[in-house]
């Protein structure tokens, strides 16, 4: 005697047509960037009148070359108050982080949401061929989420 199959008639895989939404598609493009050489006290200027928490740094061709941010402003300020100094002459090269976590523009908008979870990062600056091409924001992630019908979560 064979062996019946209890599991019934199998349906058909349906495939997704739906596109993918990009990082591209919510990106900032229009950015607020610093300089090796901009001193800290410009910056913590520039990140108070436009009420940012940091930028990316570039040099003159526009390559991404570190990250600043308000934490790295609040090291500086607890240093000058340990030492009982003023920040001075210190710059954006001083406290700029070098190793900075950059997404691709071609990257799906849920990749970049659980990038975000993983890592605790509020930005992350989009690159093409090392060149800085815009940022994208777990506030830009959100807006996209808020977008998007609920038929159209992948």
């Amino acid at each position: 005697m064979g062996i019946k199959s209890f599991m019934g008639r199998r349906s058909e895989v349906k495939e997704d047509k739906r596109e993918a939404i990009r990082v591209k598609d919510y990106m900032k493009r229009k950015l607020i960037t610093f300089s090796v050489d901009q001193s800290i006290n410009e910056v913590m200027e520039i990140i108070l009148k436009q009420r940012i928490t940091g930028g990316p740094v570039t040099d003159d061709n526009g390559n991404l070359i570190g990250i600043i941010s308000d934490t790295d402003l609040m090291q500086v300020i607890g240093d000058s108050r340990y030492h009982n100094m003023p920040v001075g002459d210190r710059t954006v090269g001083d406290l700029m982080s070098t190793q900075v976590a950059t997404i691709d523009a071609e990257a799906d908008i849920f990749d970049a949401a659980g990038r975000f979870l993983k890592s605790g990062h509020r930005r992350f600056p989009v690159t093409e061929n090392g060149k800085l091409i815009g940022q994208i924001s777990r506030m830009d992630v959100i807006i996209a989420a808020t977008n998007l019908k609920k038929n159209h979560w992948r």
